[in-house]
């Protein structure tokens, strides 16, 4: 390891390539709550934060892997599923009285019509208030699958190429060709209004 009185060791996390401070000390200075999202290769998080000196306090959250709770049998880490976990997580804060935030994407690219911002518009559609621009935000026809509904067209006179690329939709028992309508049934059942109990 390199010594001497001109080094420094950045902190841990920095070192790690989790957490870049300088970013997240101008989100936390704001003093207003932080809507992180996370995305993985197979997955995405969504979470409503709010910074305190004993770290960060999570008031509402989502994680695509729920979404099966809601009957979604497509894939957890595709467009569909980062837009509708992003619905999940903003409908659960506007239930426990939360109606703004900012978006907090940590270290990951900005890159316009990113899953990121599927999920961030998301929670907009819920009815939680983040500034943005327009024209980060994906297509409307990506964010309900029509993409791969228009491949899986495309590719269902090959059979073993339809059969790779959506075994697992096949497995699920979900035509890809019928995503758009799948998303649209799970995107109702998520903003559904909880039914009233009885006195």
């Amino acid at each position: 390891m390199a010594k001497g009185p001109q080094y420094n060791l950045p902190f841990r996390r920095r070192f790690e390539g989790r957490t870049h401070y300088g970013k997240r000390r101008k989100l936390v200075s704001s003093g207003r709550l932080r809507l992180v999202v996370r995305p993985s290769n197979k997955h995405l998080a969504a979470q409503l934060v709010e910074a305190h000196i004993t770290g960060d306090h999570v008031l509402a959250s989502a994680h695509s892997s729920e979404l099966k709770e809601y009957g979604w049998k497509g894939s957890c880490g595709n467009m569909p599923a980062a837009y509708l976990t992003g619905l999940l997580a903003g409908s659960r804060a506007k239930t426990k009285g939360f109606n703004e935030a900012i978006l907090d994407i940590g270290l990951f690219a900005r890159g316009p019509g990113s899953r990121i911002f599927a999920a961030a518009k998301g929670a907009l559609d819920a009815g939680l208030i983040i500034p943005h621009d327009e024209k980060v935000m994906p297509d409307p026809d990506r964010i309900q699958g029509k993409h791969i509904v228009t491949y899986s067209k495309q590719v269902a006179s090959e059979p073993e190429v339809y059969k790779k690329r959506f075994s697992a939709y096949v497995k699920r028992k979900l035509k890809p060709e019928e995503l758009t309508e799948h998303f649209t049934e799970v995107q109702a059942k998520i903003t559904k209004p909880p039914a009233a109990t009885k006195p």
